[in-house]
Formats: structure tokens, C-alpha cells, sequence
């Protein structure tokens, strides 16, 4: 068993290890996952449950959501309703000392909300925002560090791509688990328009006010936003109110995004054409990520690590809380390291089972053991906290994708002032974290009041 559990842990060290040389983290996973199996159990069950592996993985009815939210937010982008987001958003706030800043964030959260990648939100609105920040002559820290944290709102707010991974993962409910990500996601959209206003009050020239728009810009500027909000509302609120679950909803945003494109002329076919191909490759990315990840799956089960580590937790006698904190610190750290999906498929399956025991196993009941919660109640506040640390992953050095991202729009500005800019974001998040953590009934509010 000690062999076994050692063989484990330097396979994780291996990964890990082939991660930080940039090898592709589908392609590390599949190569890790497939020689383990074939050390545990030979060549030929490997090569047998490949059979049937990637069409038992890929046909799950829950995954045909993840490729649908994908391509609406590729029409979205395409469609110019990222330019219409902060358009709106300027017209509202551009007048205040720092607002034009505070209005990227307002259209990070509102491109999020159709989108639900964060390194997508973090191009598309660095591309459309950063050049009204330094037409402004905003300091390169706050504009910058502004929109690669607005970025991570793509992750939270829902719809989230890697909420529905995690909702999978666990057995969670998804239309609870948007239920849940939407009140941590408007904190942080008031935490970092918070974060703004102290920073522009501590560095006046850093953020200054822009001009303030006529009644008529005002006007046009608001209406420019309705496509948007319809989207927005008819999507999410079709799932909330279970007219629809996430995946019909999916696909009406689909329809709903290219028909305002087309009847706005804001896209063509060639941009249809150009948003499935990317939804493809995307999609494509993220199922061989699952594939790899199931394999690493069953290496684990195999050698019984998972089981292992849980059995180790438990006899140590550390305390629940103290547990859930120190693996929300390992999801910080294996941030700095790969991104936020990644993070979630390698992580979730050796934490999820350790957070269950504590609380009393599977069937705990409604006060649980160890969290004073159930498990389903667990699920949700752990997916949110976890999701939260993992948006913290994309904003910390040395990795910190969101930064690349933004760097790589703003070659004028270094890299070590967007990562100075976004210490003020990383402090708020952190903030929010403990918040979350102290009272999980922010988190867990909404989808009690929807499965009542």
C-alpha cells in the first residue's frame, strides 16, 4: 500500500513537473494517466478502456452546455456587445475620478455573464477598454491591473464554463450552483469598484475623470446595452425560474446573440463562421483535457491515493475547518502553476472525497458532521470558495494568465507594473474569500430560496 501511495505521489510530482515545462496539460495528464494504469495493471486494459473511455466521457448529456456557452460567447465578442458594455457603463460612471476604470469592471461582469470564460472576457474587454484607459492617460498599474482582474468576473458570474465542469465533477446541481455564484459575483464587482475609489483617492493622477457625455450619448449609450440585458435576462432567468435547464437555455442564447448581430449588422456569416471554428477548438481543448483527467482518475482510484489521503486527514484529527482552508491554499498555489480548468479537474477529485468524509460521509444529513451543513450544501459552498481561489490563480505571479493576456495588449506598459496594479484586486479577493468562508450563507442563500 506504501508503494502504491508513493508510486502516487511521484506521479503527481511528474505531472506537475511537465506542467511547469510547459508541456500541454491534456497531453501531461493522458501521458501520466496512461503509463500509471499500465504499471498498475498492464498494457491491455489501458488500450481496452480506451475503447470506450473518450465516448463514455464525451457523450454525457451536461457537457453538450460547455461547447453552446462557448460559441455564445464567441457571437458575443464578435457581435459587439463588449464595445456596447462599456459604452453604456462609461456613460454611467466615465464622469467620476477613476470611473472609466470602474466602467471596464461593470463590462467585465456584464460580457462574464454571456461568456463565462475568464481569458476571454480578459481579451475582449482589454481590447475594447484599455485604449479609452489610456486615452485618459490612466497610470499603466491601474489600467492594466484593472482589466486583468475584471477578467476573472468571466468565471464567477454565471453562466461559468468551469462552474458546470465542477458541478459535474461533484454530482452538484448546475442551476444551483449559477443560484449561488451570483450574489459572490456581484461582491465582486462592488470589492473592486471599492478598490478603485480608494486607489484613485490615494493617486489622484492615476485614474482621472473623463468627459461627461450629452443626454443624447447617454441615451444611445443605454439603449446600445438592451441586446445585452434581454440575453442576460431570457437565459439565466429562464434557468432560475425552470422554465429551462442550462442546456436549452445554452442554445437559446445562441440563437439570441446571432439574431441581434445579424438584425444590428454587427456580424456576418464569415463571423459565424470564424466564432464555430474556435468553438471547436476550444471545446475540443477542454474534452482531451477531460479525457486526460479521467485517466488520472482511475491511476489514482487504482492505487487507492484519494482513499488514502482521506483515511489520513480523518485519523489526524485536524479540524474540519482547518482542512478546507489549507486546500483552498493548495488551489491558490497550484494557480500559479496552470489554469483555472486544469486546476479543477486535476484538484477536485482528491479534495471533494476528503471534504465528504469530514462532514460525515455521503448521506450526512441536513447538519452534516463536520461543516454542520449536508453534502449538497457542501458541494455548493465548497464550489464557490474553490471557484474564487482559482480566479485568484489567474491574477498570481509567476503565472497569473489574465496577465499575459493584458501585458500582451499593452506591450507599452511592463509586466511587473500590471502585476503591481493588481495587488489592490488580489487583496479584495482575499477579503471576499474570508467573507465567504465565515458566512456560507451568502453563498448558499439564493439556491435554498430556489429549491423551496
Amino acid at each position: 500500500m506504501i508503494d502504491s501511495i508513493m508510486l502516487g505521489i511521484g506521479s503527481l510530482v511528474v505531472l506537475i513537473g511537465l506542467i511547469a515545462i510547459r508541456m500541454p496539460i491534456a497531453y501531461a495528464m493522458i501521458l501520466v494517466g496512461g503509463i500509471g494504469v499500465m504499471l498498475v495493471n498492464g498494457v491491455a486494459p489501458v488500450f481496452n478502456q480506451l475503447k470506450t473511455l473518450a465516448y463514455g466521457q464525451f457523450s454525457i448529456y451536461d457537457l453538450s452546455v460547455i461547447p453552446l456557452f462557448i460559441l455564445m460567447g464567441a457571437l458575443a465578442s464578435k457581435s459587439g456587445m463588449s464595445a456596447s458594455l462599456f459604452r453604456a457603463a462609461n456613460a454611467w460612471l466615465g464622469w467620476m475620478r477613476g470611473g472609466t476604470a470602474m466602467a471596464a469592471i461593470a463590462a467585465c461582469a456584464g460580457f462574464g455573464a454571456v461568456c463565462g470564460s475568464s481569458l476571454a472576457t480578459a481579451s475582449t474587454m482589454g481590447k475594447v477598454a484599455l485604449p479609452e484607459l489610456q486615452r485618459y492617460r490612466y497610470s499603466g498599474a491601474l489600467a492594466t491591473g484593472t482589466l486583468a482582474a475584471g477578467g476573472v468576473l468571466g468565471i464567477l458570474i454565471p453562466p461559468s464554463v468551469v462552474l458546470i465542469i465542477y458541478a459535474i465533477i461533484v454530482e452538484a446541481n448546475v442551476v444551483s450552483m449559477f443560484a449561488a455564484a451570483l450574489i459572490p459575483g456581484l461582491l465582486a464587482v462592488v470589492f473592486f469598484i471599492t478598490v478603485i475609489a480608494i486607489y484613485v483617492a490615494v493617486f489622484p493622477d492615476s485614474g482621472p475623470r473623463s468627459k461627461a457625455v450629452d443626454v443624447a450619448e447617454f441615451r444611445a449609450a443605454s439603449l446600445g446595452v438592451l441586446p445585452v440585458l434581454t440575453v442576460f435576462a431570457i437565459v439565466l432567468g429562464g434557468i432560475y425560474g425552470g422554465f429551462y435547464n442550462p442546456t436549452p437555455a445554452a442554445s437559446v442564447g445562441v440563437a439570441l446573440v446571432m439574431v441581434f448581430g445579424l438584425l444590428q449588422r454587427t456580424i456576418n456569416w464569415f463571423d459565424i463562421k470564424q466564432a464555430l471554428f474556435e468553438t471547436a477548438g476550444t471545446a475540443g481543448m477542454i474534452y482531451l483535457i477531460l479525457l486526460g483527467a479521467e485517466l488520472m482518475k482511475i491511476y489514482m482510484s487504482r492505487i487507492g491515493l484519494p482513499q488514502a489521503m482521506a483515511e489520513w486527514i480523518i485519523e489526524s484529527g485536524f479540524d474540519p475547518m482547518l482542512v478546507m482552508v489549507l486546500l483552498l491554499i493548495g488551489l491558490i498555489l497550484l494557480g500559479c502553476l496552470m489554469d483555472s480548468l486544469s486546476m479543477i479537474l486535476l484538484a477536485i477529485p482528491f479534495f471533494w472525497p476528503v471534504l465528504v468524509d469530514l462532514n460525515g460521509g455521503l448521506y450526512a444529513g441536513a447538519e452534516g458532521s463536520g461543516f454542520g451543513m449536508s453534502t449538497e450544501d457542501l458541494k455548493i459552498w465548497f464550489g464557490i470558495l474553490a471557484l474564487i481561489v482559482v480566479e485568484l490563480g489567474l491574477i498570481t505571479p509567476p503565472v497569473g494568465m489574465n496577465v499575459f493576456v493584458i501585458s500582451a495588449l499593452a506591450k507599452d506598459v511592463p509586466m511587473s507594473e500590471t502585476f503591481k496594479g493588481v495587488i489592490p484586486f488580489f487583496c479584495a479577493e482575499l477579503v471576499r474569500v474570508v467573507l465567504l468562508f465565515s458566512f456560507p450563507a451568502i453563498s448558499l442563500w439564493l439556491p435554498r430560496l430556489f429549491s423551496q
